[in-house]
Formats: structure tokens, C-alpha cells, sequence
């Protein structure tokens, strides 16, 4: 069902962004800065119907550096100065989002993210999440989760965390195989893994998420399935099945997987076999690198057509204000983006002068809007319903998209997507591929030649 040829898989297997925002970060542009981001704000208030609160805060620091990773982080060794003038920047810009947001505007949905969170004391954790909680107004039944590495969290850490409201655990395990654990300097035994999800069910967690990635040095399809066998018996409720974004260029200290890492082929292979045991083990195939089990309301919210998409993946939470907190955090507010300054002190100064650490931002005209919505429902839904946004934008589709239907032509030839006069649905083989064919309706992909910014789609 999902096989293709070699020939298909090369011509595919090409640069293209992972379309948690539409236009990509890339095409962002360093005109937007505190003031804009003040006023994105205000005039967010003032809509005709607020949208909900969606936040984030960014926790960046990890006492080792994983060599695949792609992420903002900070690497402190065992040194712990660090942490305390960062906090202090987090606790000043949640006061003046707290000042300059409504607060009638519910949070229903708050994730701390990294980095790695709970490289944070039990203490400092619970004291972050109160204040986000004291700023801000919470729905009863909000989603708030944390991102935990189960080598540095303790069971007081998820005592505390239950006490401060949390909900949801996401963890990343990548791989158990012990070769690959070494060669990307990560070692996490399963036994350790296992127990803390043991201890979260027993403390009444809602919900587990696992991180695994392909395409690591040395992995195999048979090895694996052996990793895949473990992550059963543990039982989580959601996984993502990231492929590695090998992006040397960007992130220097990949260099050193560059040996070992497995071919096109076996790496789609790889995959095939997450792909085949996980919906045979019961869970739901999201699209593209997400799973869930059908009770889940990541799986219902596929069903019923409100999944989302954003800066955190997949989410049930359609449509809400979501505000990026801390380094490199990323806000995406009333048909606007803003990210906050990349670098530690950089942040941390620009937080003391003024309470905000715009570095750039993005508003969206009105054909970005069309385009992010055909991208969402595709990414989203598998489905893109012609007269759903020929009503929504008051657009006529077909000539609209007259060159992205041309573009699309080769892919419905090609076996990933079908196309009618009323619909473009993915093929069971297109909903791996869904990047390539979100990609003919963007408008901001880099010509041929230009330079390298996007990790491969598979």
C-alpha cells in the first residue's frame, strides 16, 4: 500500500519546510519588532471575537548536547549560572504579555518546551507555571503539558508538575537501540523510560506523548522494530515519528553523523515499519509523522476535521492566539507571526529594556491567508474542499490555483493525490508525502540554485 519505486522516492525526497507556519520562518522579515508586536496584540483584542490563548515558554538549556538535534538550545555542562538571569527575562515578559493581553481571553492550551524543561528544579517549574496561571486566565479543561527527558526527571518533578496543573507529558526517546543511543550521544535505557511513564499513569497524567526519529546512524527497518516493540510495551497515547532533519549547514555539530546515517531507501523503509506496526498495534494514523489512539483527541479531532497545525506539531486546538515566550519562541497572533530574539543574551537584554524581544515577524496578506488554509486542510484533514474556501475567501478555486493545480498534476500521475472537480485528496502513500503536496500552493519556496534552507521531506 504505501511502497513506491526508488525513482518516485528520489524524486520526492527533495528540501521543503515542514509547514508549521505558512509563509515559512525563512520568508520572515526583521521590519517587525516590539512596537509591531504591541500593536499585533492590541488589535488581536479588539476582534470582532477573540481567539482563545494558546502559550508556550521556551526552557533551552540541556546539560548535553544530542548531536541530532535541530532545536534552540543551550548547553550548560554542569554549570548552573545560566539559568537564573533567563528565568528572571521569562518572569519579566510574562508580566508585560500579561499586562497587554485581555484578560478575558482564556488559555486553553500551555506547553513548556525546550531545551530540556526539566533540567529546571521542581520547585522553579511549579513557580513558572503559577505565574503563568496568576497573569493569565485559565479554562478549566485547558491542555498543559511538558516536554521531560526522562534521564533528568525525578518523580518529585512530576509531583510538582501534577500539583501545578499539568495534564500532558511528550517525551523523546528517538531510538533504544544501544549503537544508536552512542552515536548520537544519548543514552536513555528503556527501563528508565519505562518507569517514568509508570509513575506519570499512577499520578494521573491524561496523556503521553513519545518522540521517535528516523534516520539515524545506524538504524535499520529490523532494528527498529525491535525499539518500536518496547515503545508498545510501554504504552503511550500519541507518538510522533519525526524524520531526521540532517541540516549540517545550519547546525554544525551534525557533522559527525554524516558516516553512518542510512540510505534513501532504507530510511523510507525505516519509517514503512513504524508506519505498519503502530496502525497494527491500534493506533491512527495522523498524516505524516504523527500517531495516536482512536480515544484520543488528537485521533477525534482528524475525525472531525478541527486538528491543527502549529509551531508545536499537531494540536485539537484550531484557530486560538498562540504567544511564544522566552528565546527563539514563536508567537502566531491575529494573522501574524512574531519570534522573539534567537540567542540568550541578546533576549535577556532586549526583556530588561523594554518587556519584549521581537526579532522578526510576518503579517499575512490576504493570498497568504488563502494559501495557509489550502496548506492547513491538506497537512490537517488529508482533504481540501473546494467550495469550503471558495465560500471562506470568496475566491474562484480552479483559476485561482491554476499554476498550483498544474504543479499538482505530476503528483496525482505519480499515485500521491486525486484530483476532482470537487476535491484534492491525498492517496494513502500521498499522506507521507503531504509536504511535496503542500508545496505547488506556496508561494515563497526558494528557486532552484538559491541558497540551502529546508531539511529533506523524508
Amino acid at each position: 500500500m504505501y511502497e513506491i519505486s526508488l525513482e518516485l522516492l528520489h524524486k520526492y525526497n527533495v528540501q521543503g519546510p515542514r509547514y508549521t507556519s505558512y509563509p515559512p520562518a525563512p520568508s520572515w522579515s526583521a521590519d517587525i519588532g516590539p512596537l509591531d508586536y504591541e500593536k499585533i496584540i492590541e488589535e488581536s483584542n479588539r476582534a470582532s471575537k477573540p481567539a482563545s490563548l494558546s502559550m508556550y515558554v521556551h526552557l533551552p538549556f540541556c546539560e548535553k548536547l544530542c548531536y541530532f538535534c535541530g532545536c534552540t538550545t543551550f548547553i550548560t555542562g554542569k554549570k548552573r549560572s545560566f539559568e537564573s538571569p533567563y528565568l528572571e527575562a521569562i518572569y519579566k515578559e510574562i508580566t508585560w504579555l500579561s499586562q497587554r493581553i485581555d484578560r478575558k481571553r482564556k488559555v486553553i492550551q500551555f506547553h513548556f518546551g525546550g531545551g530540556t524543561p526539566t533540567y529546571e528544579s521542581p520547585e522553579e517549574l511549579k513557580k513558572l507555571a503559577d505565574a503563568i496561571q496568576k497573569g493569565f486566565f485559565f479554562d478549566d479543561n485547558a491542555e498543559v503539558g511538558i516536554e521531560v527527558d526522562p534521564r533528568v526527571t525525578s518523580f518529585d518533578h512530576l509531583k510538582a508538575l501534577k500539583e501545578a496543573g499539568f495534564n500532558r507529558l511528550s517525551m523523546g526517546v528517538q531510538d533504544f537501540d544501544a549503537k544508536v543511543q552512542k552515536a548520537i550521544n544519548r543514552i536513555q535505557p528503556f527501563e528508565e523510560t519505562r518507569d517514568l511513564v509508570m509513575k506519570a499513569r499512577d499520578l494521573g497524567f491524561l496523556s503521553v506523548n513519545m518522540d521517535l526519529i528516523y534516520g539515524l546512524p545506524y538504524q535499520t527497518p529490523k532494528s527498529f522494530e525491535r525499539t518500536i516493540e518496547k515503545i508498545l510495551l510501554i504504552g503511550p497515547d500519541r507518538l510522533a515519528v519525526y524524520s531526521y532533519a540532517h541540516v549540517p549547514w545550519l547546525k554544525r555539530h551534525q557533522e559527525v553523523l554524516e558516516k553512518h546515517l542510512p540510505s534513501e531507501k532504507e530510511k523510507y523503509q525505516i519509517f514503512l515499519s513504524a508506519l505498519k506496526s503502530f496502525t497494527q498495534a491500534g493506533f491512527q494514523y495522523i498524516g505524516m509523522d504523527h500517531f495516536a489512539k482512536p480515544e484520543d483527541e488528537l485521533a477525534a479531532a482528524r475525525r472531525n476535521r478541527t486538528l491543527w497545525r502549529n509551531f508545536q506539531g499537531y494540536t485539537t486546538k484550531a484557530g486560538t492566539d498562540l504567544f511564544g515566550i522566552g528565546m527563539s519562541a514563536i508567537g502566531c497572533i491575529h494573522g501574524a507571526y512574531v519570534q522573539n530574539q534567537r540567542e540568550i543574551n541578546p533576549y535577556q537584554e532586549a526583556i530588561e529594556r523594554g518587556g519584549a524581544a521581537t526579532l522578526r515577524g510576518f503579517r499575512l496578506s490576504q493570498d497568504d491567508k488563502v494559501r495557509a488554509r489550502v496548506i492547513q486542510n491538506l497537512l490537517c484533514h488529508a482533504v481540501v474542499v473546494k467550495s469550503e474556501i471558495e465560500k471562506e475567501f470568496g475566491i474562484q478555486f480552479d483559476s485561482y490555483f491554476y499554476e498550483s493545480l498544474k504543479k499538482l498534476k505530476g503528483c496525482a500521475d505519480d499515485g500521491l493525490v486525486t484530483l476532482s472537480s470537487g476535491e484534492i485528496c491525498p492517496t494513502e502513500v500521498g499522506r507521507i508525502f503531504l509536504r511535496n503536496l503542500a508545496m505547488p500552493f506556496d508561494a515563497y519556496l526558494p528557486k532552484p540554485g538559491e541558497k540551502r534552507i529546508f531539511s529533506r521531506t523524508i
